[in-house]
């Protein structure tokens, strides 16, 4: 009786469990596709200022922080987007463990990497193992505005434009998970400043047509600034910065989303699978009990006739 009694308390504490996981599942479900909406809807904005500023660092020769890396300076940023709730998976874990990797790359490069974290659970990772963290955001992780956003670019940018002597950084980096589909959510490691400049491949095709770089400089664009250089790119940059952080913070948002519907899916699947091997185990042990005492009873029914004979 009481194994029936503790295989009845198990199935009763994973059938609120599985009930609890269900309704998280449906809660993302219900959200992700806004925040796929949102996430994509931004990526234009954040691809043109890009590819504009990619092409001012391509085929223009400029000294300005936008595209001139400080040599003096060995202090690097970092940035982790993390999660401010769990019942996602390995979304944060995966994002702690990504910065981990290059944490310990840039030490070992001989620079000093400054740490930077959004999202409640990563922010008490770090102070759990007493790491000190230049700066923190918490907050709708699933849901971040554009003030979120401003805050952290205002904080990363004036980290950058500070002299070495005063404590500022010479490059920094966004540590985020990449949405690209609802199974498929990638880790990606991107460096904002000082701007790469990404190589065209071999051949680029225009109207079907095989047409090599050199052919395609030959017609690239030249760019007059007013009222100047400086004026121009003090503009940009604030604005490539918040725009590229409000896209990641985006697409953060719709991966955690979904990995957080994945990971209920997965939980409650989990739930209802144990839920149905208990309840075999229950009946199982309910028949032995059975079978048990009609075994006793008719084994005392036998002694009773032995005596009376």
């Amino acid at each position: 009786m009481g194994s029936q009694l503790a295989f009845k308390s198990r199935i009763a504490s994973t059938a609120s469990l599985e009930k609890i996981f269900n309704a998280q599942e449906m809660i993302a479900s219900s959200h992700i596709s806004r925040a796929r909406k949102v996430a994509l809807d931004a990526k234009p904005y954040t691809d043109a200022i890009f590819d504009a500023v990619q092409s001012l660092v391509a085929h223009t020769h400029i000294t300005h922080p936008i595209v001139e890396k400080k040599e003096d300076n060995d202090r690097v940023a970092v940035l982790a987007l993390t999660a401010d709730r769990g019942m996602a998976g390995a979304y944060t874990s995966s994002i702690i463990r990504e910065t981990e990797s290059l944490l310990a790359g840039l030490d070992k490069s001989g620079k000093q990497p400054e740490l930077y974290v959004y999202g409640r659970r990563g922010v008490s990772y770090y102070k759990y193992r007493n790491r000190d963290i230049a700066g923190t955001w918490e907050g709708n992780s699933d849901q971040p505005g554009v003030e979120v956003a401003e805050e952290i670019s205002k904080a990363l940018l004036d980290a950058y434009m500070k002299p070495a002597a005063k404590g500022g950084v010479a490059e920094l980096y966004i540590v985020f998970t990449e949405f690209e589909n609802m199974v498929v959510q990638k880790v990606r490691v991107l460096r904002m400043l000082p701007v790469e400049l990404v190589h065209a491949p071999k051949t680029i095709h225009i109207d079907n047509k095989p047409i090599t770089p050199e052919e395609h400089d030959k017609t690239a664009p030249l760019y007059a600034f007013e009222p100047g250089v400086d004026e121009v790119l003090d503009t940009i940059l604030p604005k490539y910065i918040q725009s590229r952080i409000h896209e990641c913070l985006l697409t953060s948002a719709a991966s955690e989303t979904a990995s957080r519907q994945n990971a209920m899916h997965t939980a409650t699947d989990n739930a209802r699978n144990l839920i149905d091997d208990l309840t075999r185990k229950l009946n199982a042990s309910r028949q032995a009990s059975i079978t048990q005492e009609l075994t006793e009873i008719i084994g005392s029914a036998d002694a009773l006739n032995k005596e009376e004979e």
